[in-house]
């Protein structure tokens, strides 16, 4: 960052660190131990779908190598805004596999040079009585942030921030409560 930049407020973004993923599998156990959440094994990606033939092979790539093993084939969506969902599938004992398949279709589409149409990558979970859950990295900031709603697109803050107490040491997450972005109707939660 330059004196330029610095005198007109301007600053470097995050760089992501899509190894912070890995570190669902811990939050997840601390999650569970302090308000009963367990995973779901769902998780989903979102991306910008790009134009041409380049991102048209690579997505294609991505669900191939996910739809290798023997599990659920990978489902692909695109929402109201435009944005393509790819969704995972494990059972939910088997988390850190979830995980490694949501870091692989990141780090492909990073190393494809479409990291800058990687909005966000969530993994499921449930509560006791059934609250559905989302523990969302945001791939531009490298941070994660908690999602909960409510029916008639409202969320829970309250459980929002009981889950940021309870696993904010596990994970690096979004201070900034204004980027705590909801995701309604994302694919896997």
């Amino acid at each position: 960052m330059g004196f330029l930049d610095t005198l007109l407020g301007r600053s470097k973004p995050v760089k992501p660190d899509l190894d912070q993923l890995f570190g669902l599998s811990t939050a997840a156990i601390t999650l569970e131990a302090a308000t009963g959440f367990k995973p779901t094994g769902l998780g989903s990606v979102c991306f910008r779908a790009a134009e041409g033939g380049a991102f048209a092979r690579l997505q294609a790539d991505v669900q191939e190598l996910l739809d290798a093993d023997e599990g659920p084939k990978v489902e692909i969506s695109t929402d109201s805004y435009g944005y393509t969902w790819l969704l995972a599938t494990h059972p939910p004992e088997e988390l850190p596999d979830l995980v490694t398949d949501l870091h692989a279709v990141n780090s492909t589409l990073e190393s494809g040079g479409f990291g800058p149409h990687l909005l966000c990558s969530l993994a499921g979970f449930r509560g006791p009585e059934g609250q559905r859950l989302a523990l969302v990295y945001l791939y531009k900031r490298g941070t994660f942030y908690p999602f909960a709603p409510l029916p008639g697109d409202k969320r829970d803050n309250a459980l929002e921030l009981q889950v940021r107490g309870a696993v904010g040491a596990d994970l690096p997450f979004e201070a900034d409560l204004g980027r705590w972005f909801p995701v309604w109707g994302a694919p896997g939660l």
